[in-house]
């Protein structure tokens, strides 16, 4: 059977182009039910939208993010349908972060990078035609990672590899694609996968030690590890980006940042509207409000970047006055 092209949406028009009636009756559901439910963090929403995906026909949907770049996924997927709604901002902290670094010659590394979203966005030339690494360790995933890749002229490096504190090999498992993960679940079931460390890119020439970079970790439960096994690029012109989950009162990765690396805690608070620099955790204990969301906390070491980041904030300052 020949697979069915995909169905295409322009985020920026809103024009939704290949959809059958009934696709594009889902396609009203999505989007309507993604603004009702952003008033209480999406909860719920994912497990609906798989619902509804069900009773539609196995296809994908290629988003248009901007004039240079499509982000191609399974049409209904509960993660990323959301995109539908056009008012929807994916991390809009780090969006926040990107989008003021477009004239600053860095390399994403994308670590869990999933589908690649942020991959195709960086690379976009609306944020600056960055070189990125998607790095992601599901074969599925990876397929689709590949396919993005592709469709946005192969102007990304892709790798099929976890994160961790040294090389090697684990088991990755999980019922979700965007919560895989190598923390075991005890069964024997899943996918052997290669691990990398961060430093092992610069052991093996991928990336330079002068360079600058954004490293996002979205690894689900081994961010303190993938942490661990990124010293010598961490000490350098980098900034960490790494999810801190909501349902973790102890905030244990921020605390590992905060505690037991040289890194400056760094997290957005949505009330000043700016990236706040961490000396005490009691600030999260506001900030995460949603158990079931992951939240986006940075660490530094790099005087370039903590002074980009303070003209960030003092741009933000004068938007508000």
């Amino acid at each position: 059977m020949i697979a069915q092209p995909p169905i295409r949406f322009d985020r920026t028009t809103g024009a939704l182009e290949g959809a059958s009636a009934w696709e594009r009756l889902a396609a009203l559901a999505f989007s309507s039910g993604s603004k009702v439910a952003s008033t209480f963090s999406h909860r719920g929403y994912n497990r609906c939208a798989n619902l509804l995906r069900k009773a539609l026909p196995e296809r994908d949907i290629a988003i248009k993010l901007n004039a240079d770049a499509t982000f191609e996924f399974p049409y209904g997927d509960g993660y990323w349908i959301k995109l539908l709604n056009r008012s929807y901002c994916y991390e809009d902290e780090l969006e926040l972060l990107f989008r003021d670094s477009v004239d600053v010659d860095y390399t994403l590394i994308d670590c869990g990078a999933n589908f690649g979203y942020w991959s195709v966005l960086v690379s976009s030339a609306p944020y600056g035609s960055h070189k990125a690494i998607a790095i992601e360790p599901s074969s599925q995933n990876f397929a689709k990672l590949e396919n993005n890749a592709k469709i946005n002229g192969s102007r990304f490096d892709v790798l099929k590899s976890a994160i961790g504190a040294a090389s090697g090999s684990a088991r990755l498992s999980g019922t979700r694609h965007e919560a895989l993960s190598i923390t075991g679940n005890g069964d024997g079931s899943g996918e052997i996968v290669p691990v990398i460390a961060l430093d092992n890119l610069l052991d093996d020439g991928r990336i330079s030690p002068d360079g600058k970079y954004l490293v996002k970790l979205d690894v689900e439960g081994v961010e303190i590890e993938a942490i661990k096994g990124g010293p010598r690029l961490l000490q350098g012109d980098s900034v960490l980006l790494c999810e801190e989950h909501g349902s973790d009162p102890r905030h244990s990765v921020s605390r590992f940042i905060l505690e037991q690396t040289p890194l400056t805690l760094i997290v957005y608070d949505p009330r000043s509207r700016r990236l706040e620099t961490v000396t005490e955790l009691s600030i999260l204990d506001r900030i995460k409000v949603s158990s079931h969301v992951g939240y986006n906390v940075c660490g530094t070491a790099s005087s370039f970047w903590q002074n980009r980041i303070n003209a960030l904030n003092a741009n933000a300052v004068r938007r508000l006055q």
